[in-house]
């Protein structure tokens, strides 16, 4: 999963901004520093406080090749929870009802999914047979 940042070029450095996701920017002296500042900020922007309810939208198919927009990638960890979430409220299912899908014992179970987590093999495989529209690529 790769979001993408606008760059803008200013007399002491560099900002970018994420097209997709409103108010996640950043800032650098250089454009390596900003590609490294771009990554940090991408995953902490989408790794938000547990009590958040936000669901965001995922990232672009961009193909216009432009040397003024990075291609950002997710952490993997992070790019699961991000589609877990979305899938889920697309098919408006609560946590309880997903977690009772996945056959799991308790909803705290289920709402650990959905922050920066590392499920096993066997429960990714539960998760793409609820959810089929995530896929494995889509995490890398």
């Amino acid at each position: 999963m790769k979001y993408h940042f606008l760059v803008h070029k200013e007399e002491n450095g560099f900002w970018a901004e994420c097209i997709e996701l409103s108010g996640c920017l950043t800032q650098a002296e250089t454009a390596e520093e900003l590609k490294s500042a771009c990554f940090e900020a991408l995953n902490l922007y989408l790794e938000e406080p547990q009590s958040s309810h936000i669901v965001f939208p995922l990232p672009q198919d961009i193909t216009t090749c432009s040397k003024n927009i990075l291609e950002i990638p997710v952490e993997p960890e992070i790019a699961l929870a991000v589609l877990l979430r979305h899938n889920r409220s697309i098919l408006n299912l609560t946590q309880k009802q997903a977690s009772e899908k996945l056959g799991m014992k308790n909803v705290y179970s289920y709402q650990r999914l959905e922050k920066k987590s590392n499920p096993s093999l066997q429960m990714i495989k539960k998760i793409t047979s609820i959810f089929p529209a995530i896929k494995l690529e889509m995490l890398f």
